[in-house]
């Protein structure tokens, strides 16, 4: 088989975004995080793919949809290291890193079992005090969370 049809793994799109470098074992995470399974777009999702970076890697393509900036930092919490590709009459006129954002408002649930979010009916909000190795500090009752102790909501 030939370089170019190896390469070919997903199909082209024509106006889009493409979430790449995702690694596998939290790409269904990030479905989910982005809202994916409520869109009516053409998505195409790869997965368990071959990275040289990841070894095996995710991708998502979503038709016809560019995310806001809060909507893609979102998945940093689960997926640090993502590309994102902004594609427009087949070629990627953008590029760009995923990261942290400075908050995180309803996305991860607080490890203190007495803070206020868990024990009554409102979002948390953490703010992000280390972005390089995902810290977090509970806006309400201080607890910091590091990336591997973060439970998505």
């Amino acid at each position: 088989m030939s370089e170019k049809k190896q390469e070919l793994q997903v199909a082209a799109l024509e106006n889009g975004t493409v979430i790449d470098h995702i690694p596998s074992e939290n790409l269904f995470t990030v479905v989910s995080l982005l809202g994916l399974e409520r869109m009516s777009n053409n998505i195409t999702i790869g997965f368990n793919l071959k990275s040289k970076k990841l070894g095996k890697k995710g991708i998502i393509k979503i038709a016809d949809k560019f995310f806001c900036d809060e909507e893609i930092n979102r998945i940093a919490v689960v997926a640090p290291n993502v590309k994102l590709n902004i594609i427009r009459d087949y070629e990627v006129v953008e590029k760009r890193e995923v990261s942290l954002p400075e908050e995180l408002r309803g996305i991860v649930k607080c490890a203190n079992p007495k803070c206020i979010t868990n024990n009554e009916p409102m979002p948390t909000l953490f703010h992000v005090v280390d972005k390089e190795n995902c810290v977090i500090k509970c806006h309400y009752c201080e607890k910091e969370q590091r990336r591997e102790d973060i439970e998505i909501i």
